[in-house]
């Protein structure tokens, strides 16, 4: 059995989400030399109508997926080098999905857990891109989004909840109101918020303060330290050399912020 005290990571993606590189044997691999004691895999979601599909898995793909994963779940029983498997999404919020991803991918198929990951939100009838935000009525609309995933009880965690700040230059009032909206809510149900490591790998951003990562926002996380919320720090994985990448400094942000780390997320 991994060891209990080991550092584990709950957010990692495989080739089948057209953006990432290798297969879940390759992560389980890296998790192991790296001394990880739980890996959760959590590939973008596959909609049956297509939808997103430049970065979502697709529909067809989703069976050789759940294969390699019961494929490393059984060399992981076997053997006690290897950390613990755990099996999941990564999700969208779309409220009409509420009952597949309840009764289809948690129910019937069984996975582990589901983590929401807002990448498009929805806006004036239409969803728009997380990443190309640019008015403060988006702001709102994308924190709307983000507590109605929160508020479904669906998901173990919220990824990236600071995301927004990817392409919102300025920490001003529109920013801490929506952070304020999302941690809110966070005190409220519960739900962990996801301190991300793919963030602090991506190139920095030009914002007005000076050059920052776009995510972990230094500001979210201070502001979060006045709710009673809890965190996970995960790698955001989407190759297998990164698959243990940035948890010690999620951690320092925890700590710099008096915030509660869990060490395992709850399935």
């Amino acid at each position: 059995m991994a060891a209990q005290n080991a550092m584990n990571n709950y957010h990692t993606h495989t080739y089948r989400c057209h953006h990432a590189q290798g297969d879940v044997a390759d992560y389980v691999a890296e998790a192991a030399r790296a001394g990880l004691g739980e890996l959760g895999f959590s590939e973008h979601c596959p909609y049956p109508d297509g939808r997103w599909g430049a970065t979502h898995m697709d529909i067809d793909a989703f069976p050789g997926y759940l294969a390699a994963l019961r494929e490393a779940k059984s060399a992981s029983a076997a053997d006690p080098r290897l950390p613990r498997i755990l099996a999941g999404l990564e999700c969208e919020w779309l409220p009409e999905r509420e009952s597949t991803l309840r009764e289809e991918f948690l129910g019937r198929i069984g996975l582990d857990y589901l983590a929401a990951g807002i990448h498009s939100y929805w806006h004036r009838g239409e969803w728009r891109d997380t990443f190309a935000i640019s008015e403060a009525s988006e702001l709102a609309s994308f924190a709307a989004t983000t507590c109605g995933a929160m508020e479904s009880g669906l998901f173990a965690f919220l990824a990236h909840p600071d995301v927004f700040m990817f392409s919102w230059m300025p920490w001003d009032e529109n920013a801490r109101a929506c952070a304020a909206d999302i941690l809110s809510t966070a005190e409220r149900t519960g739900c962990p918020l996801e301190i991300n490591g793919y963030g602090m790998r991506k190139r920095k951003v030009a914002a007005p303060s000076g050059p920052r990562s776009p995510y972990p926002h230094e500001e979210f996380w201070r502001l979060a330290s006045g709710y009673d919320i809890s965190c996970v720090v995960n790698s955001d994985a989407h190759r297998p050399v990164d698959t243990a990448a940035c948890l010690t400094e999620g951690r320092t942000i925890a700590a710099r912020h008096g915030l509660t780390v869990l060490e395992r997320i709850s399935i």
